[in-house]
C-alpha cells in the first residue's frame, strides 16, 4: 500500500466481505493468520464480528475485522494484529479510523482497541535496533483520537509487542537451513535425529495428546492452558491452514542404533586390546612410535572404556523409559498457522523428562523445511519478551529463539480509540482504581 493508492482522492470506509479481507490480508506484508476470515469465526464465539475496509473508487486498501466483547460498561472492540494499512499516509489511517468508528456506534460499543502488524522498529539478534522507529505511524494515530498504550515489554496478555523471526527467502534446502543455525542448534538437531526422534501431524482425534503436553509446559510456567475445546474449533476452522504437529520417540529404534554403536566400540577396543599386546612383546626399545606406541595404545583403550560405559548407561536408561512408558512417547507438541506470508508457530508444549533429546529444536526444523517446500518465507517463533538481558528470567526463551537465527521485530503495541466518552471514561477511572 502506497500513498499512491490513496493520495487525497476519495477514500470511502466501508463495509468488506470476509473473501474480500481474506484475499487482502494474503496480499499484504502485515497480513498473517490473526487477519483472516477463519480467526473472525474464533472470535465470534466470543461477540459479535464486524468487516470493515476502506476503498478508493472499487480497490480496497485497508481492512480489518473487529470482534466485540462485553466489558462491565458495554461492548468494546478489539483488532488483534491490524488493522492492515498504511500507516505512514495520514489519509489512510483517518479513513480507516472513521470505518471503525461507525462500526464501534452501530454496536453501541465504548470503544475500539487495535494491536497493528506493522513494525515499528527492527533490532538484530542481540536486541540493538537496526532501523529507525516509525514515528510517523504513531503521529498519525495520535492525530486521529487514537490513545497510545506505551511501548512496554515484557509478555502481553493479548497481542506480543516483540516477535522473533527468521527470515527464509535466501534459504532453498536443508543444507543451506542448517548453515544458517548456531552450532549449538546444529548439534541439538543432529543429537534428536540421532536419538530416534520423528516429527508427524495430529489428527483431530489426538489433539488430546497435544493438550496433554501444553498443559505440562503451563504448569511448569505458572500459566492456565486452553481446554481441548477450544483447539478442536481451531482444527475445525482453519482446516489445511492449521498444523497440530508432535514429535514422538522411537526407543526401540534408538536401542538398536545404540546396540551397533556399543558392538562397534567393543569391536575396536578388543582390536587395541590385539594391539596392545603385540606392542608389549616387543623387545624393549624396538617398539615403534605414534599410534601403535603402547603408551598411545593404552589411551586410546580407556578412551574405549569410557565410550562403551556411557553407552552401556544409556541403553540402560532407555530400557527403563520403554519399561515404564513404552516405546513411542510423545514429548513435544506444537501448533502451527499457515498463511501466504508466514507460518506461525502459536503455542507448544513439551514433556521436559525428554528435554536432552532436543525434540523442541526438531519440531520447528522440521516446520521450516515445510516452509521452504511450500515457498513461505517467513517462519515467525511470535513472542519475546524485549528483555535482552541475559539476567532477566525470560532470557531462555529469547536464546532458544535466537539460535536459529533471525532478527526481532518491535510492533507499537496497543492503541484505543474511545467512542462513547462518558462511559470510556468512567471505564478508564475504574481501571486506574482496579489498577489493571
Amino acid at each position: 500500500m502506497t500513498q499512491s493508492d490513496a493520495g487525497v482522492a476519495s477514500l470511502t470506509p466501508t463495509k468488506i466481505t470476509p473473501a474480500e479481507l481474506d484475499a487482502f490480508s494474503a496480499a499484504q506484508v502485515q497480513g498473517s493468520f490473526q487477519q483472516t476470515s477463519q480467526m473472525a469465526a474464533m472470535g465470534a464465539f466470543n461477540g459479535p464480528v464486524d468487516y470493515v475496509g476502506v476503498k478508493r473508487g472499487d480497490k480496497l486498501i485497508a481492512a480489518c475485522y473487529v470482534v466485540y466483547t462485553r466489558s462491565r460498561f458495554g461492548l468494546e472492540g478489539s483488532v488483534w494484529c491490524g488493522p492492515l494499512c498504511d500507516y505512514d499516509n495520514p489519509q489512510v489511517v483517518e479513513a480507516m479510523t472513521e470505518a471503525l468508528r461507525r462500526s464501534a456506534k452501530a454496536h453501541h460499543a465504548i470503544s475500539v482497541s487495535c494491536w497493528p502488524a506493522a513494525v515499528y522498529r527492527l533490532h538484530d539478534l542481540d536486541g540493538k535496533p537496526t532501523s529507525d522507529p516509525d514515528t510517523t505511524m504513531m503521529d498519525n494515530m495520535a492525530r486521529f483520537g487514537w490513545k497510545h498504550g506505551g511501548f512496554t515489554v515484557g509478555y502481553e496478555s493479548v497481542v506480543n509487542r516483540w516477535n522473533f523471526v527468521k527470515g527464509l527467502d535466501c534459504i532453498h534446502n536443508e543444507k543451506e537451513l542448517l548453515a544458517s543455525f548456531s552450532k549449538y542448534r546444529r548439534k541439538n538437531i543432529r543429537i534428536a535425529q540421532d536419538s530416534g526422534l520423528r516429527v508427524r501431524r495430529l489428527e483431530r482425534g489426538e489433539l488430546s495428546t497435544f493438550v496433554k503436553l501444553c498443559d505440562m509446559s503451563a504448569a511448569r510456567q505458572g500459566f492456565k492452558s486452553r481446554d481441548l475445546a477450544y483447539y478442536e474449533r481451531l482444527f475445525d476452522t482453519f482446516g489445511d491452514l492449521i498444523e497440530f504437529k508432535v514429535v514422538e520417540t522411537h526407543f526401540d529404534e534408538y536401542l538398536d542404533t545404540l546396540q551397533s554403536k556399543l558392538n562397534a566400540a567393543s569391536k575396536d577396543k578388543r582390536n587395541l586390546e590385539r594391539l596392545l599386546q603385540r606392542a608389549q612383546q616387543q623387545p624393549e626399545g624396538t617398539a615403534k612410535k605414534g599410534a601403535s606406541d603402547p603408551a598411545t595404545l593404552e589411551k586410546r583403550i580407556a578412551t574405549a572404556d569410557k565410550k562403551i560405559a556411557a553407552l552401556e548407561k544409556t541403553i540402560g536408561e532407555v530400557n527403563g523409559i520403554i519399561a515404564s512408558d513404552g516405546p513411542v512417547i510423545p514429548v513435544e507438541a506444537g501448533v502451527y498457522f499457515w498463511h501466504p506470508n508466514e507460518v506461525v508457530c502459536l503455542s507448544s508444549g513439551e514433556d521436559d523428562r525428554f528435554m536432552d533429546y532436543y525434540p523442541s529444536s526438531l519440531i520447528h526444523f522440521e516446520a521450516m523445511l515445510d516452509c521452504i517446500a511450500r515457498g513461505v518465507e517467513r517462519f515467525n517463533f511470535y513472542g519475546i519478551s524485549g528483555i535482552f538481558d541475559a539476567n532477566d528470567p525470560s532470557y531462555g526463551v529469547w536464546q532458544f529463539k535466537t539460535r536459529f537465527g533471525g532478527f526481532v521485530e518491535e510492533l507499537p503495541g496497543k492503541f484505543t480509540l474511545p467512542v462513547d466518552g462518558l462511559r470510556f471514561g468512567v471505564s478508564e477511572a475504574a481501571h486506574k482504581l482496579l489498577h489493571r
